[in-house]
């Protein structure tokens, strides 16, 4: 079975090493090529909470050949446009394309691939980008995870091809509610990757600050309420229920319900997330593909979703140049707390 890696960036090239040394035939592909050319000469080096290099083959998309039966696709959604035609053009009737990518991604693949190929897997799992051959694992490995669906809803051959790949890393947990899962992930990554971006600071940055977590709290509020009147019901997260933890009433709610998020995303404490590395390399962030989501379905089904919208508004501000990336950011929400 041949497999390909499409995006072999912070979190790609971790899954890439894992898949290589669990015996699969799988490249990574990767536009960067002082990074491909890194990881064919000194092999993917995984540090951070673990430390080891393995040997792997990569290429960049241009030197994609024949067919591949799986596709993991792990590029960030603003390359949508040029990384799933290449996709398409290296697959055929029967292989599957697994889509990791962050928001709620198989619509776009799905539109061009077809929905019957499409399966997605959000990763539950952090890590940061180190520099050509290297990134970081920013998750303990007992708490490596994945979820896993089809696009249509059943557990079919394309969802059992891809689970023993992921199973090189870490749990797979199958789903018949993939959109559930998916709007799971959605607020983990709008609550703590989309506010501690506007925030120029990292998960425990937010973490630690009583005033952000009161953000945190009514960001996470308003996808629940997005997702409730789009009748998608979010799944729990390990074994934390979401309508749980981001419940609010009076303080003695709001008290409990922040102790529990803090425990949840404690052990992602020293993330840095996805979009500030990419405001900090200067190049475009997935900010419209998460809080924009939530803002975008608030709009479609009437639910207001001021503290998500502001997010997008700051986040986009940094990335075009009207605010800088800072921890003073908080003064743009003070009216929202």
């Amino acid at each position: 079975m041949r497999v390909a890696i499409m995006g072999a960036g912070s979190l790609g090239t971790i899954l890439g090493a894992y898949v290589a040394r669990a015996g699969f035939d799988v490249v990574l592909i990767d536009p960067y090529k002082e990074h491909v050319d890194a990881l064919n000469e000194k092999g993917a080096h995984v540090t951070g909470t673990v430390d080891f290099v393995q040997p792997v083959r990569a290429i960049t998309p241009d030197e994609m050949t024949g067919i591949y039966d799986v596709v993991i696709y792990m590029a960030k959604q603003t390359f949508n446009d040029v990384a799933i035609p290449e996709i398409q053009a290296h697959i055929d009737e029967k292989s599957t394309v697994c889509v990791c990518q962050n928001g709620i991604p198989e619509y776009a693949v799905s539109a061009v691939i077809g929905s019957g190929r499409v399966v997605g897997a959000p990763v539950g799992w952090g890590a940061t980008f180190q520099g050509p051959g290297c990134s970081a694992l920013t998750t303990e490995e007992g708490r490596l995870n994945f979820t896993l669906g089809s696009l249509d809803g059943p557990i079919n051959d394309h969802v059992h091809a891809v689970k023993p790949i992921l199973e090189s890393m870490g749990e797979v947990v199958v789903s018949e509610n993939l959109i559930g899962l998916r709007w799971t992930k959605l607020l983990m990554n709008a609550t703590f990757s989309g506010l501690s971006t506007a925030l120029g600071t990292t998960f425990g940055g937010v973490l630690d600050d009583d005033t952000a977590m009161k953000l945190i709290l009514k960001t996470g509020k308003e996808c629940l309420d997005a997702a409730a009147n789009a009748g998608i019901t979010v799944e729990p997260y390990e074994e934390y229920d979401f309508y749980q933890a981001f419940k609010r009433g009076n303080e003695r709610t709001n008290e409990e319900s922040i102790r529990l998020i803090r425990e949840i995303w404690q052990p992602h404490y020293k993330l840095t997330a996805s979009m500030a590395q990419d405001l900090m390399k200067g190049r475009k962030c997935e900010i419209y593909a998460i809080n924009g989501v939530v803002c975008d379905t608030g709009r479609k089904y009437g639910v207001p979703t001021p503290v998500n919208d502001r997010i997008v508004e700051v986040v986009s501000g940094i990335q075009d140049g009207k605010y800088e990336y800072s921890p003073e950011n908080i003064r743009y929400f003070q009216d929202l707390i």
